[in-house]
């Protein structure tokens, strides 16, 4: 993936990278939820303007925004530019299974190693270190997906604010999805 890739509408990328695979420094796999943010959203982190703890949102399209989230968790955002991110919210774990299981001391099902979040940038080893880091170059690697996969979109999950608009996106009938699937296909326009 190029940063052309992540230099489009939030809402194209966030469905783009559904089936997408990532690697961190070989462990990852395919993404199958993701969610979309925007500068217009009040949900989003760049809806009050630029600041230290969101400067990436509003760098060049390509780069990683980390963030903690409740003081415990970090969260994976790719960037797309004036503003938006598209946030990583699980995949189905592929690459380095049992360095996963080490860093989150699991032995449960693989579905959940990174199944939400949270989940993911532990099983992963995303820190702060990889805020503003460029998508394209390690430690970060790319496997374009082979065919457009079934996704279904949704409200978003977790949030307070704009949380009915369906920039939701995840790959239909996947076992690890951070919440069960929407029950209806959204139309993924904004309205």
């Amino acid at each position: 993936m190029n940063r052309a890739f992540f230099s489009r509408d939030v809402e194209t990328v966030a469905r783009a990278l559904i089936g997408v695979t990532l690697t961190i420094d070989g462990v990852g796999g395919t993404i199958v939820e993701t969610e979309a943010y925007d500068a217009n959203d009040p949900a989003s982190h760049s809806f009050s303007g630029p600041g230290v703890r969101n400067a990436a949102m509003f760098g060049p399209a390509g780069a990683a925004y980390v963030y903690r989230i409740y003081g415990l968790h970090h969260c994976l955002n790719v960037t797309c530019g004036d503003g938006a991110a598209v946030l990583i919210r699980a995949l189905a774990p592929t690459d380095g299974v049992e360095v996963m299981r080490a860093r989150r001391a699991m032995t449960q099902a693989e579905a959940l190693l990174c199944a939400g979040p949270g989940r993911l940038c532990k099983a992963l080893g995303v820190d702060q270190s990889l805020n503003n880091a460029p998508l394209d170059a390690p430690p970060f690697a790319w496997r374009d997906r082979i065919a457009e996969p079934p996704i279904i979109a949704g409200a978003r999950i977790g949030i307070t604010r704009a949380a009915a608009v369906p920039w939701r996106f995840v790959l239909d009938g996947s076992p690890s999805l951070s919440r069960p699937a929407p029950t209806s296909n959204y139309r993924s326009s904004r309205t």
